[in-house]
């Protein structure tokens, strides 16, 4: 059951939350480098490397769980988010603004996983 993966828009929003990740660590203090921007951008990328090696599994249940370990490197995500923002690394707006894309991309992963249940039952 092979998906692809450019055409999968859980893929192209992961994507984009990776390429935002980077954007917004590139002003973190080079005493992070090995910190909070190694872990937020290897997380970041994680999810959408993912989302990719899972639609190139065989059956619709070994996306799913991939999707599983997308949705744990979402929640990983999100809290480095809340700490970079509690220690004042981002702005309030920043972290916010990647929150609700990591909520909004869940949802999409939450809803896609269902499909994917349904069709494997048929």
């Amino acid at each position: 059951m092979n998906h692809r993966i450019k055409d999968l828009k859980i893929w192209i929003m992961a994507k984009q939350i990776a390429v935002d990740v980077y954007l917004l660590t590139s002003n973190f203090p080079s005493d992070e480098k090995f910190g909070l921007t190694n872990q937020m951008r290897r997380c970041s990328v994680s999810v959408a490397s993912n989302i990719a090696e899972g639609s190139g599994r065989n059956s619709n249940g070994e996306f799913k769980q991939f999707l599983g370990i997308v949705r744990g490197s979402l929640y990983e995500l999100e809290t480095q988010l809340i700490i970079s923002q509690e220690v004042g690394l981002i702005t309030e707006l920043n972290c916010n603004d990647l929150l609700l894309k990591i909520d909004e991309l869940n949802k999409m992963i939450f809803s896609f996983k269902e499909k994917l249940i349904t069709k494997s039952n048929i």
